[in-house]
C-alpha cells in the first residue's frame, strides 16, 4: 500500500497518487533501461529517420540528428525524474508546487491530451500491422471499401479495435505490469532489430546507394545552404518527440529503488538505442531499394512485403512494439491526469480507460497522414506547449525551492502550495507567456494563418527551447515578487 497522508483533501488525493511506499520501490537501473529500449523500438521512432532523410538529410546527419535530441531531452528527463524518486508521487502531484493545488490541473490535462493523441496513433499503427499482415497471409481477402465517416474499411476497423482491446488488460492491472511487460519485451525488441538489419543486409547484398548519397544541402544539392534551418527544427523535433515523458516520468521514478536507478537506466536506455534504431531504419530503407526497387520506410508495409514465415515474426514484433511503447508513454501519464481532476471519483484505472475512449475518438490516421505534418507540425508543435511546463517545473523545484517540497501540503488545499484560491498565478501566468512567442509560428506551420513576420518562424524552430526557458525565468521573477 502506498504511504497514507493524514487530513488529505479528498480532491486531491487518492491510493494511486500518494506517495510511493519502500516495498513499491522496484524499478532499479535495468527496470528503466528496459523501459527506455521497449519505447524507443517502435513505428513511429523507427520513421524519424526517413522524414529526415526526406527533408534533405544524408544517412549520418539523420542519426547523428535523433541521437542529440535524445542527449538533450535527456537532461531535462533526469532532473524531473529526480523529484519522482525523492518524494514517491506521480507528475500532477508535483506539479501543484508550481502551479497551485487547482491549478495543476491544466498542465496535467494539457499533458494528458497529448499522450491521447499519441496512444491514438500507435494504436493505429499497431492495429495496421495486424491487417497489412493478414492481407498479405490471405491475398488481399480482407481489403474493403471505406466506411463513410471513418474513411477506412471494416477490417481496418476491427483490426484497429483489437488492437485496442489489448492495452484493457494492461490499464487495469497497473504500472507494475507495465514494468513486467517492458522488461520481458526490451532484449526480444532488440534482437528483432538485429535480425532485420542482418536479413536486410544478406538480402541486398549490402545497404546500396543510399548510405553513401550526399545530403541535398552540399554545394550543387537541391537545397544548398539551407541545412541549418533544417537542422534545427528538426532538433527540436526529435527534442520534443520524447518531450512528452520526460515530464511525467516522476510516474515511473516514484518507483525507482535509488536516484542512481533512475539517472544510470535512462541514460543507458535512451539516447544510444534511439541512435542505433535511427540507423536500423535508414540501413534497411537502403536496403529495400536494391530488394524491392524502391525505399520502403514503412516497417508495417515492409512486414506485408516479405513473405513466408517472417510475416509472423513480423506481426508479433510490431505487436509487441507497439504495444509496450504505447502502454508506457501515452496510458500512465493521462491515466494519472485525469486521475488528477477528481481523485475521489476517477482512479488511475478509470483514467486509462478515459484516456483508451479519446484515443478511438481522435481517428489518429487523420494524423499521420503527412509525413511533414506529422514532425513540423503535430512533433514541434506539442513541444511549444509541453518545453514550458518543464521549464516551470524544473525552476521551481530545483531554483525556488531548493529541492525541498513540503509533502503533506501538496494533497491537501489549505497548505502552501494553495495559493490563491488552489491557482499559483505566477506559475499559471509564466505559462502562458512560455506559450505566446511560439504561437503565430505554430499557426503559420498548421496552415491557420497565411503568413507571419519570418521572426517568428525562426522562432517556432527552437519552439522547445524558447518555451522552456521563457517560462521558466518569467516563473522566477513573478514568484519571488
Amino acid at each position: 500500500m502506498s504511504k497514507t497522508i493524514k487530513n488529505a483533501d479528498p480532491a486531491l488525493y487518492n491510493a494511486d497518487m500518494a506517495p510511493a511506499t519502500e516495498d513499491e520501490r522496484t524499478w532499479g537501473m535495468w527496470s528503466f533501461a528496459s523501459l527506455w529500449v521497449a519505447m524507443v523500438v517502435c513505428v513511429p521512432t523507427y520513421m524519424l529517420s526517413g522524414g529526415l532523410i526526406a527533408a534533405g538529410m544524408n544517412w549520418w546527419q539523420a542519426v547523428l540528428t535523433v541521437f542529440l535530441g535524445n542527449v538533450i531531452v535527456l537532461v531535462p528527463m533526469v532532473l524531473i525524474g529526480q523529484m519522482g524518486t525523492k518524494y514517491g508521487v506521480p507528475f500532477p502531484v508535483l506539479l501543484r508546487s508550481a502551479f497551485g493545488t487547482k491549478g495543476a490541473k491544466i498542465p496535467a490535462i494539457a499533458r494528458g491530451l497529448v499522450a491521447c493523441g499519441w496512444f491514438g496513433i500507435n494504436t493505429w499503427v499497431g492495429g495496421s500491422a495486424i491487417y497489412v499482415i493478414l492481407n498479405s497471409l490471405t491475398g488481399d481477402m480482407f481489403k474493403g471499401s471505406d466506411l463513410p465517416v471513418l474513411g477506412i474499411d471494416l477490417a481496418q476497423t476491427v483490426c484497429f479495435l483489437v488492437f485496442w482491446a489489448m492495452h484493457l488488460y494492461f490499464i487495469k492491472k497497473g504500472t507494475e505490469s507495465i514494468r513486467w511487460l517492458e522488461t520481458l519485451a526490451a532484449p526480444f525488441l532488440l534482437a528483432m532489430g538485429l535480425a532485420l538489419l542482418a536479413w536486410a543486409y544478406v538480402k541486398a547484398g549490402g545497404f546500396g546507394e543510399m548510405l553513401s548519397a550526399p545530403s541535398q544541402f552540399v554545394i550543387g544539392g537541391a537545397k544548398e545552404g539551407q541545412f541549418w534551418g533544417v537542422f534545427v527544427i528538426s532538433l527540436t523535433a526529435m527534442v520534443g518527440f520524447w518531450a512528452t515523458v520526460a515530464l511525467n516520468i516522476p510516474d515511473f521514478t516514484r518507483f525507482a529503488k535509488s536516484q542512481r536507478d533512475q539517472m544510470l537506466g535512462q541514460a543507458i536506455g535512451l539516447p544510444i538505442p534511439m541512435a542505433l534504431f535511427a540507423f536500423i531504419s535508414v540501413a534497411v530503407t537502403s536496403a529495400t531499394v536494391q530488394i524491392y526497387g524502391e525505399a520502403i520506410w514503412n516497417p508495417v508495409e515492409l512486414a506485408g512485403r516479405m513473405g513466408g514465415i517472417g510475416v509472423i515474426f513480423a506481426l508479433v514484433a510490431l505487436v509487441i512494439a507497439t504495444l509496450s511503447t504505447n502502454l508506457a508513454a501515452n496510458v500512465v501519464a493521462p491515466a494519472y491526469g485525469f486521475s488528477n481532476l477528481a481523485p475521489s471519483k476517477i482512479s488511475f484505472q478509470m483514467g486509462g480507460y478515459i484516456t483508451a475512449a479519446i484515443g478511438i475518438l481522435i481517428f489518429p490516421w487523420k494524423l499521420v497522414e503527412d509525413a511533414g505534418a506529422f514532425i513540423f507540425t503535430w512533433l514541434v508543435g506539442y513541444s511549444a506547449l509541453l518545453g514550458p511546463i518543464a521549464g516551470l517545473l524544473i525552476a521551481d523545484y530545483f531554483l525556488l525551492r531548493k529541492q525541498e517540497l513540503k509533502l503533506e501540503d501538496l494533497f491537501r488545499s489549505d497548505g502552501i502550495y494553495a495559493a490563491n484560491n488552489g491557482w499559483n498565478r505566477a506559475g499559471l501566468i509564466a505559462f502562458v507567456v512560455g506559450i505566446l512567442p511560439n504561437l503565430p509560428g505554430f499557426l503559420h506551420t498548421a496552415g491557420f494563418v497565411d503568413a507571419v513576420p519570418a521572426v517568428f518562424d525562426g522562432i517556432y524552430a527552437y519552439a522547445w527551447f524558447v518555451g522552456f526557458a521563457v517560462a521558466g525565468v518569467v516563473y522566477l521573477i513573478l514568484a519571488k515578487k
